[in-house]
């Protein structure tokens, strides 16, 4: 049975209206894949979490620039609180429109080879947004899934991207550093801050270790690991508004 926590942490600040951001976008949109996509809106933001449509996302890329590097795989796997549809997952390897490095290809082990006859992000990116459309997207670490997806939209549609998310590492960082730095006295002492990378905070709830930096065992993993942090800290009933950002 999934605990309510009543000292659950909460956002720093109000969570942005997504539901009227994604409407106004959608009137400002040119690009039709872009249209439809903000036309389908996202849950409401009293949607409690076990009744939103969500879909974990994971990116892998050259670097971590998201002007410079780019995409070479995604993985998407759509689920809800009590289960992870892995039938309906998507995962593409793509042709980066950057050259693959040593770090990169030793980080994620996409080589050359893998790239060679893969498609390239601009023939692959509307059936993205179409996985994405109406659905509250999870990731682990916003930065990287919001701003490559953007910087892939500005590229081949002319347009950027804006959606909401659930940030695991975020709700995980609520919880571990929210008072911020250790004193000198506490670092004398040893106290650090937690680790809030994804296989960290995953051995924290007791889930398994998978294979690191593949788009869709870490989609997976990031899923597992909202569904975790729902268990332990807030209710299913838990306002979408509460966790998203």
């Amino acid at each position: 049975m999934i605990r309510f926590n009543p000292g659950a942490p909460q956002p720093a600040s109000a969570p942005p209206d997504w539901p009227r951001q994604l409407a106004q976008l959608a009137g400002q949109a040119q690009h039709p894949a872009l249209q439809a996509f903000y036309q389908a809106g996202c849950p409401a933001a009293d949607c409690p979490l076990e009744d939103a449509p969500l879909i974990a996302l994971d990116i892998e890329t050259t670097g971590l620039n998201s002007r410079r590097d780019a995409i070479v795989s995604l993985g998407l796997a759509p689920f809800r609180l009590n289960r992870i549809r892995c039938s309906d997952a998507l995962y593409q390897v793509v042709k980066p429109t950057s050259e693959l490095s040593e770090e990169s290809i030793t980080f994620h082990r996409i080589t050359h080879s893998d790239i060679n006859q893969a498609p390239r992000v601009a023939s692959v990116i509307e059936t993205v947004l179409e996985a994405l459309a109406g659905k509250l997207v999870v990731v682990h670490y916003r930065a990287i899934e919001r701003g490559f997806l953007d910087q892939a939209c500005r590229q081949h549609l002319g347009e950027g991207l804006q959606f909401p998310v659930i940030d695991t590492m975020e709700l995980e960082a609520r919880l571990h550093r929210g008072d911020g730095e250790p004193s000198w006295f506490q670092r004398l002492f040893g106290k650090r801050h937690q680790s809030i990378r994804l296989a960290d905070s995953r051995l924290r709830y007791n889930l398994p270790l998978y294979q690191a930096h593949h788009a869709l065992t870490d989609a997976i993993a990031t899923a597992e690991l909202l569904q975790a942090q729902a268990l332990t800290h807030y209710s299913p009933q838990v306002s979408v508004s509460r966790l998203w950002s």
